[in-house]
């Protein structure tokens, strides 16, 4: 028969494993390539540098979280930095929790020696300190590392709208807010560039939807496809299929253009509408439907004249 001690501290574990739970919890993921807000792929040497915000997507961008881009010599770990807005607190806050947790099991906590309803309370208190403090520090860092997102200072300021006499659908795409940041030489995009972009969004958007890698390898770089293939094979296990549908650009823009080498980069951001929808593969039934309007940064790469493959993805605000 338990006692009352053993009670207690069985209570202060449960609560405290459910304050780890509530912090650590992952966020809903969208099903879309590149949805709940993952960023992953490569941008050459400004893979780690945040894109320059546009008039389409003025707010901060979310960082690449995976890529097979090695860090330049200046960041010794950028997975963490890419990986610090996914999961609250981070390794920090983890391990003081989880010792705080040792000590519960054990019967002490971090201030050993208090027993019974002293200790509960002790327990409960250090939660509390502990869930403030790694509040403060992730915040702290959040606003350093986001900053004020660099404007089209050196960019063109007109806005060139693509919406020909023919009834184009570029909805606006056109030289917007890029300016040329500090690696590589800028590169003049010009309209047909821009249409391949718009054409991109939508290939890749419903090839997914079909499943189609064939697709995909033809409009996205193999570091791309095998992202795609990894969020495929996550979905047959779950048994589910991802629909997407009426694809829609509403609003684009150069953020940034650069060549290093003979390899040339754009980075375009792009707000579209789309049918996002996630059904059970045996029944057909709907399980889910995603969000109607995303807004995305989108990176693409060629060799000097080439065609342009998307490279990378990242969430725009």
């Amino acid at each position: 028969m338990a006692t009352p001690k053993t009670g207690r501290r069985r209570l202060a574990t449960m609560l405290a494993l459910a304050a780890a739970l509530a912090v650590t919890a992952a966020p809903v993921v969208e099903a879309r390539p590149g949805g709940g807000g993952g960023s992953f792929g490569s941008r050459g040497s400004r893979t780690y540098s945040p894109p320059a915000g546009t008039a389409t997507s003025p707010g901060a961008t979310a960082p690449i979280q995976r890529s097979q881009t090695a860090p330049s010599p200046g960041m010794s770990n950028p997975g963490m930095q890419a990986n610090s807005g996914r999961r609250f607190g981070g390794g920090f806050f983890a391990g003081l929790l989880g010792a705080g947790l040792l000590g519960a099991l054990v019967g002490g906590g971090f201030f050993g020696g208090l027993g019974g309803i002293a200790s509960f309370l002790g327990l409960l208190l250090q939660i509390g300190l502990l869930v403030g403090l790694a509040m403060l520090a992730v915040n702290f860092f959040r606003r350093r590392q986001s900053g004020t997102p660099a404007m089209a200072a050196n960019a063109p300021s007109a806005r060139t709208n693509l919406n020909g006499a023919g009834g184009g659908a570029m909805g606006g795409m056109g030289l917007g807010g890029g300016s040329a940041a500090p690696q590589g030489q800028p590169v003049a995009i010009q309209p047909a560039d821009y249409e391949a972009f718009e054409r991109t969004l939508y290939e890749v958007q419903t090839a997914y939807g079909r499943e189609d890698l064939g697709t995909l390898r033809r409009v996205a770089t193999p570091e791309m496809v095998g992202y795609f293939e990894e969020e495929l094979r996550a979905n047959a296990q779950r048994g589910v299929v991802n629909r997407i549908s009426d694809v829609k650009l509403l609003q684009g823009d150069l953020s940034e253009a650069w060549r290093e080498g003979p390899t040339e980069y754009a980075t375009v951001a792009m707000r579209f509408t789309l049918k996002d929808e996630t059904f059970d593969r045996s029944t057909q039934r709907a399980v889910e439907n995603g969000p109607t309007e995303a807004k995305e940064f989108w990176t693409f790469v060629r060799e000097r004249g080439g065609t342009w493959l998307l490279s990378a993805i990242q969430q725009g605000r």
